[in-house]
């Protein structure tokens, strides 16, 4: 199947006649490698969308937690929006390495969850749409490191086998409903391989690669 350009406002009307994944929200969760343009196409995305909430996945992680942020995310943001009520969540600060003051995230026809991450198996219940963007992380890296620039170069360093760990034990890739690659004129996609065998095991703690610090 071969790419096509989609403009954002015609697949935010897609998104929003799914049917709701997590109490009354439809939960669209884009992941990928770091670096890859997640960001940007949530905030695209949020736009058309008529300003839909954003979940960073940067803000439930930690330096001591790359990954290890299941159970964080289950009891403070999922639980809360599958009960049909607001969902209240640390947010991180990467700077000054500790947990902040709480942001409300009050449930939503659509929220878009974003970070790499975003499509783990213990989220995919939770999901109407997976997006995965179409980057090969050596490229993905690259364009991190540079936005980044020499002051996280210790922490590119640290992260890029985290990431490969994490995607080794639980990818998402194969489990995306769409691929989408950035162009000169928005965003093509193309059907992803979500119609993949799914794996009944279940991510806990002890499973997920440990901090980098």
């Amino acid at each position: 199947m071969t790419y096509q350009h989609v403009p954002l406002d015609q697949y935010a009307d897609r998104v929003r006649r799914l049917p709701a994944s997590c109490g009354p929200v439809r939960l669209v969760g884009i992941d990928g490698h770091a670096g890859s343009g997640k960001s940007t196409l949530a905030a695209r995305l949020a736009e058309a969308l008529g300003g839909a909430p954003v979940l960073r996945l940067d803000d439930i992680a930690s330096h001591d937690a790359l990954f290890a942020w299941t159970d964080r995310l289950r009891a403070q943001v999922l639980e809360p929006l599958a009960r049909g009520e607001t969902a209240r969540y640390a947010v991180y600060d990467w700077q000054a390495r500790r947990f902040g003051a709480a942001r409300s995230l009050p449930p939503a026809e659509v929220i878009l969850v974003e970070g790499v991450g975003a499509g783990r198996r213990a989220l995919r219940p939770r999901l109407a749409r997976l997006l995965w963007m179409e980057l090969a992380d050596e490229t993905s890296w690259a364009r991190g490191r540079a936005r980044d620039g020499a002051a996280q170069r210790d922490f590119w360093d640290g992260w890029i086998p985290a990431e490969r760990e994490h995607f080794a034990r639980d990818p998402s890739r194969p489990f995306a409903d769409a691929l989408v690659r950035e162009c000169r004129t928005g965003y093509e996609m193309r059907e992803g391989p979500g119609d993949a065998p799914p794996d009944p095991s279940d991510v806990t703690q002890s499973e997920e690669p440990p901090a980098v610090r």
